[in-house]
């Protein structure tokens, strides 16, 4: 990949928004924000068109609740073609994250996502996606 130089003219308030995005997210430079902006874009285009994307789904939720580690690990079981691993973490006694890596069709992973996030006792669930070509 080559990279190459262009310039950019911008109202002074896009880029004082612009340094500031680049300050609050730690990017060296406007490059760097420019190109985060860019890809997260992209990314979002592939997500509403259906395309080829990979992402993790992230669930909090309390182990003791009545049949939802079943609920859980049925659930997976219907998806598999799409869940590339899980991993399970003890963030208490009693409370749990679980992080699920997925790719396949955004439209797929959103229903996953929705459906695992529905499950009676998950107290919390994101789904994250990103571009996977």
């Amino acid at each position: 990949m080559s990279i190459v130089r262009f310039g950019v003219s911008l109202e002074k308030e896009l880029l004082e928004a612009l340094d500031n995005y680049a300050s609050e997210n730690h990017f060296t430079n406007r490059s760097q924000a420019i190109r985060n902006l860019i890809n997260n874009n992209i990314v979002t285009s592939k997500w509403q068109c259906n395309n080829l994307v990979a992402g993790s789904i992230t669930l909090v939720y309390d182990h003791h609740k009545r049949d939802l580690l079943t609920n859980l690990t049925d659930l997976q079981h219907d998806y598999h073609n799409v869940i590339l691993s899980s991993q399970h973490f003890h963030l208490e006694k009693d409370l749990c994250m679980e992080i699920i890596a997925v790719k396949g069709k955004a439209a797929s992973l959103t229903e996953l996502a929705d459906k695992l996030i529905a499950i009676k006792g998950i107290q919390h669930g994101k789904l994250t996606m990103s571009r996977a070509d």
